[in-house]
C-alpha cells in the first residue's frame, strides 16, 4: 500500500502557514468538551499537555516516573537548534531546512523538516520566557555554538545540562495546567495497551505501579510522546526505564511502524568497562567543539597519552573530513572511531576507546573558560572514571543513543489509527536516518508547544466528544488481555533473570544488527531472537506478585516487548538493501568506506503493519519527494 503523508502542496516557504489556516478550528467553547490522553511528560509530552490544557481541553496525562520532571529528556546534555543567526555566520531557516535534510541522508520528508526549521525560532522565544537560563555573552545576548554537521553555531545550550533545563520549562508550564484544574497528571502509571474502538483510538490500559492495579482511561485522542526504543540494545545511553511499549502496543493494535532500523549510534560515550554495566553514560557532543578526537598512528603498547608525541597521532576527523573535522555527523563521527578501533589502534581497557583530547584549546582558551563551557560534564567523568580530563584526553567510544524510526505520522503527527497523534522521538518523522545532535529537543518541543496544539484540532472537530467511555466492551477486553498476560509472566518460574534474557537478547543485536549490519548477520539475528524469546516464555523467573511495587515485572513485560519488536527491526534492516545515516549495510559502502544509498529502489519510509507472531508483517512505502533540496551524495569532505 502506498501511504500518503497530507504534505501541503505549493512552495514549502508558505506551507505550515496555509495549513495551519485549513485545518478546522474547535471553537473556545467546545474545547472543554473534549478529553485528550498525553502518555509520556518529557519535552514532547509536556510542553503538548500543558499547551493542550491552556488552550481548554481537558488533558489526561501520565508518566511511569514518580513525577513529570524525571522525564529522559533531562539527559540531553549539549543543546537545541534554532535558525536565529545570532553570530551572523550565515545561518537562515533554509540552511537548518538543508542541514537536516543532507544530515538525515535524504531519508526524512521535506514538509515536516521545513516545519521543524521554521518554528525553531519559536522554540527559543518561548523557553526564554519561561526563564529557561540559556548560556549568554558577556554583553548578555544569547550564546551559540556549533554541532556536528553544521558550519555554523545554531546551537543553544544552558551548559551540559540543557534537556534538564528546557524541561523545567516545560514542568512549570504543566505544573500551571495541573494547579487551573485543566490538566490531571497521573505519575506512576505505565501505559499496557492501546485501546481501538471502531478503528478509533480512544483509551489506554494501564498499570499502576504502585498498588498493581489495571485501570483504563479514556479520551477522545491519544497523544503518544514515549521517547525512542534503543535498549533494545540493553546497553544504551537511555534511562534504564526507557522501552519500546507504548509504541509497540500501539503496532499491535494497527498502527504502523517505520522505518525501526534507523537508530543513532552516539560517537561520544564512556567506554563500556565490564559485563557488570547495565548502562552507559553519554559526554555531550557539544565536547567535540573544543576537543580533538585522535588515535596513535601504531598501537601505543600501553603508553600513555602524553608520552605519544604529536608526530605519531593520527586526528582521524580532521584528516578525513577537513571541512568538518571534529563536528562530522554522528553516524560518521561513529563509524569512523570504530574504524580505528578495528584497526587495533584503540586505547583503553580492550582497546575500545579513541581519545578527545582538550589540551589545544586549553592552551589557546584557558583552563576557566573550558570550565565555564563543559565544566558538569568534565566532573562526570571524573566521578565515572577517576580521571580529570583537564590533564588527560577523555577516552570515548561509540553506544547506541537515539531512534529515528518510530511509529508512522502523517503531517498533522496522527497515526494510520485516527485519533493517535504520535510526538517527539516516538514518531519517525523529521530526522531521516540520521539525526543531526540538538535536533532531539528541537523537535520534541517543536510537536508539543507548535504542532499538535493545531493539528489535534482537525481530528477532535470531525469527532463526537465522549464517543467510547471505559464502559465500552474494548476497555474491559484490553484489561483482561493485560492481566492474562502478567500471570502469564508470573507463572512462568523458571531459572534466568529478566536481566540475563536482556543481556543476551541486547549481545545479538549490537553484534549483528548495531554499527555495520550485513545480511549474514541479520539473517543470524532473525534465527536467534525467536529462539531467545522462547526460552523467555518457559525459563524467566519473576518473583514476586501482581500486586504493589514489581519492577521485575514491569522489566518483564518491557523485554517481552523488545522481543517481539527487534524481529521487526531486523527485517526492516534486512529489506532495505542500501546505506545511509545510521543504517550501514557493509556490503554497500564506497571505496573509501563511507555509505552508499540506493536513491533508485529505496527513496521511501517503509511502514509495517504487524500482522501477528512468527507471521511475516506487511510493508507499506510512503514514497519521499526531493523538490527543495536535490538528492546527492552526502559528503562533508
Amino acid at each position: 500500500m502506498i501511504l500518503d503523508g497530507k504534505c501541503p502542496t505549493g512552495p514549502i516557504q508558505t506551507s505550515w502557514d496555509r495549513h495551519c489556516f485549513d485545518l478546522k478550528l474547535v471553537n473556545p467553547a467546545n474545547k472543554r468538551k473534549y478529553k485528550v490522553l498525553v502518555v509520556g511528560t518529557g519535552l514532547a509530552g509536556g510542553a503538548a499537555a500543558a499547551s493542550l490544557g491552556e488552550l481548554g481541553y481537558n488533558v489526561e496525562a501520565f508518566c511511569y516516573q514518580d513525577s513529570a520532571r524525571r522525564a529522559h529528556s533531562i539527559a540531553a546534555q549539549g543543546g537545541i537548534n534554532a535558525a536565529k543567526n545570532y553570530p551572523n555566520d550565515g545561518d537562515s531557516i533554509y540552511r537548518l531546512f538543508y542541514d537536516t535534510i543532507k544530515g538525515g541522508d535524504f531519508r526524512a520528508r521535506e514538509a515536516d523538516v521545513w516545519r521543524l526549521a521554521q518554528v525553531s525560532n519559536n522554540i527559543i522565544d518561548q523557553c526564554v520566557a519561561q526563564g529557561v537560563p540559556f548560556a549568554r555573552d558577556y554583553a548578555g545576548y544569547l550564546d551559540n555554538r556549533s554541532f556536528g554537521g553544521a558550519q555554523v553555531s545554531r546551537t543553544f545550550y544552558a551548559r551540559g545540562q540543557t534537556g534538564q533545563q528546557l524541561l523545567l520549562g516545560a514542568y512549570q508550564a504543566l505544573s500551571r495546567q495541573v494547579n487551573a484544574g485543566t490538566v490531571k497528571l497521573y505519575t506512576r502509571r505505565e501505559m499496557l495497551d492501546l485501546v481501538v474502538v471502531d478503528g478509533e483510538a480512544k483509551g489506554i490500559t494501564c498499570r499502576n505501579l504502585v498498588t498493581g492495579e489495571i485501570e483504563s482511561y479514556w479520551g477522545d485522542a491519544v497523544v503518544l510522546a514515549t521517547g525512542g526504543y534503543v535498549n533494545v540494545f540493553y546497553l544504551s545511553t537511555n534511562a534504564m526505564g526507557c522501552s519500546v511499549t507504548a509504541a509497540w502496543r500501539a503496532t499491535k493494535k494497527g498502527a504502523y511502524m517505520a522505518n525501526p532500523c534507523y537508530t543513532q549510534i552516539h560517537p561520544t560515550c564512556i567506554p563500556q568497562s565490564g559485563d557488570h554495566q547495565s548502562k552507559l553514560t553519554l559526554m555531550s557532543e557539544s565536547l567535540r567543539n573544543d576537543g580533538r578526537c585522535w588515535v596513535p598512528k601504531k598501537q601505543s603498547e600501553n603508553r600513555k597519552p602524553g608520552e605519544i608525541p604529536e608526530a605519531e597521532r593520527d586526528y582521524y576527523l580532521e584528516r578525513k573530513y577537513p571541512s568538518f573535522g571534529n563536528l562530522a555527523p554522528r553516524d560518521i563521527a561513529s563509524r569512523a572511531a570504530k574504524e580505528q578501533c578495528d584497526d587495533n589502534r584503540g586505547v583503553g581497557p580492550g582497546g575500545r576507546g579513541v581519545f578527545l583530547d582538550f589540551s589545544d584549546a586549553i592552551s589557546r582558551l584557558g583552563e576557566d573558560k573550558i570550565r565555564e563551557r563543559y565544566g558538569n560534564l568534565f566532573q562526570m567523568y571524573e566521578k565515572i572514571t577517576d580521571e580529570n580530563a583537564y590533564k588527560v584526553p577523555m577516552r570515548i567510544y561509540p553506544a547506541p543513543h537515539y531512534s529515528m524510526g518510530g511509529l508512522w505520522v502523517d503531517y498533522n503527527c496522527m497515526s494510520n489509527v485516527p485519533g493517535l497523534f504520535v510526538l517527539g522521538e516516538a514518531n519517525f518523522s523529521v530526522h531521516g536516518a540520521n539525526r543531526l545532535g540538538a535536533s532531539a529537543l528541537m523537535q520534541g518541543l517543536a510537536d508539543g508547544y507548535f504542532v499538535i496544539p493545531y493539528t489535534i484540532a482537525g481530528y477532535l472537530a470531525t469527532t463526537k466528544p465522549g464517543k467510547a467511555k471505559t464502559d465500552h466492551p474494548e476497555f474491559k477486553k484490553s484489561r483482561d488481555e493485560v492481566e492474562g498476560q502478567l500471570k502469564k509472566l508470573l507463572s512462568i518460574k523458571g531459572k534466568k533473570t529478566v536481566t540475563d534474557f536482556h543481556r543476551g537478547l541486547g549481545k545479538i543485536m549490537w553484534e549483528n544488527v548495531g554499527m555495520a549490519r550485513t545480511a549474514e548477520s541479520l539473517k543470524t539475528a532473525l534465527r536467534e531472537i525467536p529462539k531467545l524469546r522462547e526460552e523467555f516464555w518457559q525459563n524467566v523467573n519473576v518473583s514476586g506478585g501482581m500486586a504493589g511495587v514489581n519492577q521485575q515485572l514491569e522489566n518483564a513485560w518491557r523485554v517481552a516487548d523488545f522481543f517481539e519488536f527487534a524481529e521487526l527491526m531486523t527485517r526492516d534492516a534486512l529489506h532495505r538493501n542500501e546505506s545511509c545515516g545510521g543504517h550501514f549495510r557493509v556490503e554497500y559502502q564506497s571505496e573509501d568506506g563511507e555509505a552508499m544509498r540506493d536513491d533508485q529502489n529505496f527513496t521511501y519510509v517503509g511502514a509495517w503493519e504487524f500482522k501477528g507472531l512468527d507471521k511475516e508483517p506487511e510493508l507499506h512505502k510512503e514514497p519521499l519527494k526531493f523538490e527543495n533540496v536535490h538528492l546527492a551524495v552526502r559528503s562533508y569532505k
